[in-house]
């Protein structure tokens, strides 16, 4: 049995149990499915009729005028103010019309695109178009060796590298792991050049504060040689920002939302209502109050820049009432984001779902959970899927084994989205009529023509008896996993830069080092 390991993540040695290592053949990705656009295939789930969609509406109508928002930004105050909202300065309560509600976010479009330096990774937002991002923003990370540690750098990187050597990436929603060993001030400089550097795919910019938010999409004009025209004509890049729920949206989330629609770029607005505890314990309780504290913010940042593109966020799941930590791949989970998928429908925006599960390894538990949340997430027709890969733990930690395995429910997502063929060969009657009665298929010129294409096969997939899986070394899906990302890191190839873009954001990044970076502190 041969076994594939690693001293180091970034070396991904090959060697063989009693022998020298054999090179294989092709890259480990090869006959992953190509990059392109993906779109949904089938008609979107409708769990409620258009009557329920009409009561969340009405529901969430009446929350933004009677209860209110609060708003903890003066400045996102003074819009709204000037806008003709019913302003409390000393609650910061926003009250708001439902006219001017309907009429701001009738502003924002339906669809747009957003194109990275490297402009073949342009995505698509909207429509029947759909997109996943990798596992972000999490504290801690583990592989099968070194289990579970803090987030740092190295680990960081390489998680960047997978995101890039899988197809069925479309972009970076984030840090896929939070790399503590960069001080928090700088941090978004290291990390942000990386993501630049080792990807040419699109990429998130987090909103917490002016210097950070200011910083990358300052990186991201120069990475893509563009002037400041240029860079606020169309999007390039996308932040998201949380209500803190219940009703409220904080001051640097508040702050960087502004500052990137006022220069044209994508926000996402994700409400964090996890039913029972920071929303309602009943599913349409919980999205009334997602629908209501997203809706707020599409009116502002529609005040802000009209037509700015805002991306529809859920991430409305439930918690466990026995300890109150959080639950996902749930039914509740599944139903939530299809019927957020009718209400983003009904607004005419596009929205973002999760791959998320609550799971401490990658396991069979694991996996149901995020087959289940893709379920919700895309029979409701989520545009931009966050977490698609590597999300472990509730998010608390990336997993480089689940990376591999959420990227092979991905593709069979991917595959099983394109057309049917119909064509007279693909129904076949000849060659069932040559085959006839007492014959087989494995060596019909139909099936032998055709072999590579006439299914898809997942490259971690093992389809071998039992017999012949024990003989093999009965090897499990995660340690198959395990051997993947290390083989996937050692064929890894950087995406070309141009040297003179790379001198830039590096010449930019020393000098917001040395001016001190962003604040660490509100």
């Amino acid at each position: 049995m041969s076994e594939i390991t690693a001293d180091a993540p970034t070396q991904g040695r090959r060697r063989r149990r009693g022998g020298d290592a054999a090179k294989p053949k092709l890259p480990f990705l090869a006959n992953q499915l190509e990059w392109g656009p993906a779109t949904y295939l089938d008609d979107p789930a409708q769990p409620i009729d258009a009557e329920g969609v009409e009561a969340i509406h009405e529901a969430s109508m009446r929350i933004l005028e009677e209860i209110g928002i609060l708003f903890l930004n003066d400045d996102a105050l003074d819009v709204l103010a000037a806008a003709g909202c019913k302003v409390d300065r000393d609650t910061k309560r926003v009250h708001m019309d439902r006219g001017f509600v309907t009429e701001m976010v009738a502003k924002a479009p339906a669809q747009f695109t957003i194109t990275p330096r490297n402009a073949e990774r342009e995505i698509t937002v909207g429509g029947r178009h759909f997109n996943f991002g990798q596992v972000a923003s999490a504290p801690n990370v583990m592989d099968l060796e070194r289990g579970r540690r803090v987030g740092n750098r190295a680990d960081f990187q390489d998680l960047l590298r997978l995101s890039q050597s899988y197809n069925c990436i479309h972009f970076n929603c984030g840090y896929p792991v939070e790399p503590i060993d960069i001080h928090a001030s700088i941090r978004h400089l290291d990390a942000h050049y990386d993501m630049l550097t080792l990807t040419d795919k699109v990429i998130h910019a987090y909103s917490l504060g002016p210097e950070r938010i200011e910083d990358v999409m300052e990186m991201v004009r120069i990475a893509g040689g563009m002037s400041a025209e240029e860079f606020e004509s169309r999007p390039h890049m996308f932040t998201n920002i949380n209500s803190s729920s219940p009703l409220k949206h904080d001051w640097p989330m508040l702050d960087g939302a502004m500052r990137a629609a006022r220069r044209g770029q994508v926000v996402f607005i994700s409400p964090f209502t996890l039913a029972g505890a920071m929303a309602p314990v009943t599913i349409a309780g919980a999205v009334t109050q997602q629908n209501a504290e997203g809706l707020a913010a599409v009116a502002l940042l529609q005040q802000v820049r009209e037509g700015a593109p805002c991306v529809y966020g859920a991430f409305t799941s439930n918690v466990d009432m026995k300890t109150g930590a959080p639950a996902f791949g749930t039914p509740e989970y599944v139903r939530a984001m299809q019927i957020s998928g009718q209400m983003a429908r009904r607004y005419g925006l596009p929205w973002r779902a999760s791959n998320a599960n609550a799971c401490n390894a990658p396991d069979a538990q694991a996996v149901w959970e995020s087959a289940f949340s893709l379920q919700g997430s895309c029979s409701g027709h989520a545009n931009m899927i966050y977490h698609a890969a590597g999300w472990m733990e509730g998010g608390l930690s990336a997993s480089f084994e689940k990376f591999v395995m959420d990227c092979e429910m991905l593709q069979q997502i991917l595959y099983t989205n394109r057309p049917v063929p119909m064509s007279a060969d693909d129904l076949a009657v000849e060659a069932i009529d040559a085959v006839g009665p007492f014959g087989h298929f494995f060596g019909a010129d139909h099936t032998q023509s055709r072999y590579r294409d006439a299914f898809y096969a997942p490259l971690m997939s093992d389809w071998r008896n039992y017999e012949a899986w024990e003989e093999a070394g009965a090897i499990w899906t995660h340690q198959r996993a395990n051997a993947a990302w290390k083989q996937i890191l050692a064929e890894y190839e950087r995406p070309l830069i141009d040297p003179a873009i790379d001198e830039a954001l590096c010449a930019f990044v020393e000098r917001r080092k040395e001016e001190g970076g962003a604040p660490t502190d509100f």
